[in-house]
């Protein structure tokens, strides 16, 4: 059968009944479509409306298949083109430093096209880095070249796994698809804020890992991007000649450094030739940053923010999201939220991945610092809600407005003073703790700037009145989260490449990407400009 494909938007479900899709769709199409032919149909958006409470219901958009002439707009084509190859040879293969969402869909889609990428991580392994991060969380030595940071998966691994984004790029379908095709539910391409989960993610990250290398790829982990090298660009400029890595061995003694300070001897550097390497450094790569900026990279201050972590009872928030009917019933998924209040010092205080039943975790990359996030797994079965509670950090806030790096140091100051004051773990009080300066309460401000610590004491009621029962006192603060974003801005041309011809800042760590979606796009579009470069190197 034949027939053109539509879109329908606006069909509104309770929360506890089954849906009739086409009886939906021809009842809003109205009593002359009553007959209309209605098949094939697909969910390309779902969404919960809790507005009117205890009227909860799911918003669906659906796209469907009808022999009948609809006053519908069809539904828009969102598979992938890939961009055809530019006519000349690349000089050799593209090298891709870091193996996160960035890296990890730059390294696929150029390994689709048959272009053989070779990828750098300085982490290890999912299997040997979820081992390493558990047992620093049990007390063990922090390992700063493998942790929540740093490692196959790059930190979205040990997060909730968010994946909507404000971005409306054409490309975050095709990220979606990849996700599901490595294993993820089906529910991620047309659920309105879409997940993975930290358990389900680790897996999906080794599929794709095991995609690129079945594709031709290679994968190096334990190593380490410490410099690169380039050459007179004919016609005048700089082009990137190779790029100087090192080993980081078995097991990363040369990265652990022992109870005296001393660090082991480390492996000589690699010279790789190469003409295209991608820059999916990461936001916590802090000594890649300073080695760019000690080669001349142009980089610029970006601003950021810093806050705490905010735990509360899921079932708190499920009743306000939802009402006591439909929280109570088992029928919708743990709630979550997102808010803002604008304070009277001028700085926003504002909600930042909301974990719905998930985890406050360390994820510090520095034995001297402490930074925290929040993750969780596929079911959000903890019990818990958390997210970030964030204050802008301003350009004008770090100690140089002309190094590059001053944010970074921003960053470290504060992650130094939590490591301190919590004696080596992240400090915690609760909102009356923190509101009325208990010795615990005092811990978790003094990890904090006295514009932060000011504006969440305002910021925090002024939030509750919006969502009941946040600022209730037992509520439970984790200091600091300083990593939301890259303090650092890599610039870069509308080639997407630096002033290095060849050399192409991508993702989170260089300034553009804010998540994993995001970030994985950003990765999609520089494997697109390399491309265009030129069809892949001679074997």
């Amino acid at each position: 059968m034949g027939g053109r494909r539509y879109r329908i938007s606006g069909i509104r479900v309770p929360y506890d009944q089954a849906p009739d899709f086409p009886k939906l769709i021809r009842k809003k199409l109205g009593g002359r479509y009553r007959k209309a032919d209605i098949r094939d149909i697909e969910i390309a958006r779902r969404s919960i409306d809790a507005r009117r409470k205890p009227e909860v219901k799911f918003v669906y958009t659906l796209d469907f298949t009808s022999g009948s002439d609809l006053p519908l707009a069809g539904a828009p084509d969102l598979s992938y083109h890939p961009p055809v190859p530019g006519p000349s040879v690349l000089r050799s293969r593209p090298v891709i430093i870091g193996f996160g969402p960035c890296g990890m869909f730059c390294g696929l889609m150029l390994a689709r096209a048959g272009y053989r990428p070779l990828i750098i991580e300085r982490g290890r392994p999912m299997e040997e880095r979820v081992r390493q991060v558990r047992a620093y969380w049990a007390g063990g030595p922090l390992d700063p070249e493998c942790n929540v940071q740093f490692g196959e998966g790059g930190a979205g691994t040990f997060s909730d796994g968010k994946l909507n984004s404000g971005i409306h790029d054409p490309r975050v379908r095709l990220v979606l698809e990849t996700f599901v095709r490595a294993g993820a539910d089906p529910d991620l391409l047309y659920d309105n804020k879409p997940h993975i989960g930290t358990d389900r993610l680790r897996a999906i990250v080794v599929s794709i890992r095991k995609e690129i290398l079945a594709l031709g790829g290679e994968i190096r982990f334990s190593t380490r991007l410490d410099g690169f090298e380039t050459e007179a660009r004919p016609g005048g400029g700089r082009r990137l000649a190779a790029v100087l890595v090192r080993r980081l061995g078995e097991g990363q003694e040369e990265a652990v450094r022992d109870q005296a300070g001393e660090a082991a001897a480390e492996a000589p550097l690699e010279r790789i030739p190469a003409s295209e390497a991608v820059l999916a450094i990461g936001h916590s790569a802090r000594d890649t940053f300073q080695m760019l900026k000690t080669a001349g990279l142009p980089m610029e201050q970006k601003a950021f923010s810093i806050g705490v972590r905010i735990e509360h009872p899921q079932s708190m928030i499920d009743r306000a999201q939802y009402g006591e009917e439909a929280a109570a019933s088992g029928l919708l998924p743990p709630a979550s939220y997102k808010l803002n209040w604008h304070c009277r010092n001028g700085r926003g205080v504002y909600t930042f991945c909301m974990c719905p039943g998930g985890e406050v975790v360390d994820a510090s990359t520095e034995p001297d610092g402490i930074c925290v996030n929040g993750m969780s797994d596929h079911d959000r079965g903890s019990g818990t809600a958390n997210c970030g509670l964030l204050v802008d950090v301003r350009t004008s806030d770090f100690d140089d407005p002309e190094d590059p790096l001053a944010g970074v140091r921003f960053q470290k100051k504060y992650e130094r003073m939590a490591y301190k004051l919590g004696g080596g773990r992240p400090p915690k009080a609760s909102w009356k703790d923190f509101r009325e300066e208990t010795e615990r309460g005092r811990k978790v401000r003094g990890s904090l700037p006295d514009f932060a610590q000011e504006s969440l004491l305002e910021g925090i009621p002024a939030l509750g009145r919006k969502l009941q029962g946040f600022d209730e006192d037992g509520a439970v603060m984790t200091a600091v989260e300083t990593r939301s974003s890259s303090p650092v801005r890599i610039r870069r041309a509308e080639d997407l490449s630096s002033p290095v011809e060849g050399l192409y800042p991508a993702g989170e760590g260089c300034g553009y990407a804010g998540g994993i979606t995001s970030a994985a796009v950003d990765g999609i579009r520089i494997a697109e400009a390399i491309q265009k470069r030129g069809r892949p190197a001679a074997e």
